[in-house]
């Protein structure tokens, strides 16, 4: 968890030094809500729910959305 802390960290600095964007790609809904602005959840390729993170974790609109955050929470 050290080591996952000073990678996101690190991410978060160079993005705000040269403002990147990231794609980023996981099933810890934890770490998605500390990094993201937005979030598309996919299931079996196909998109699922597409929203501000905020508005994806207050109110999720798909049954899979929720089982995913609830999952780690």
């Amino acid at each position: 968890i050290t080591i996952q802390n000073q990678i996101l960290d690190l991410l978060e600095n160079l993005q705000e030094k040269y403002s990147l964007s990231y794609i980023f790609i996981s099933h810890d809904m934890n770490v998605i809500k500390s990094v993201s602005d937005k979030i598309l959840v996919l299931k079996t390729g196909k998109v699922i729910e597409y929203d501000n993170a905020k508005n994806v974790f207050k109110n999720p609109k798909s049954d899979y959305t929720r089982k995913l955050i609830t999952s780690v929470i």
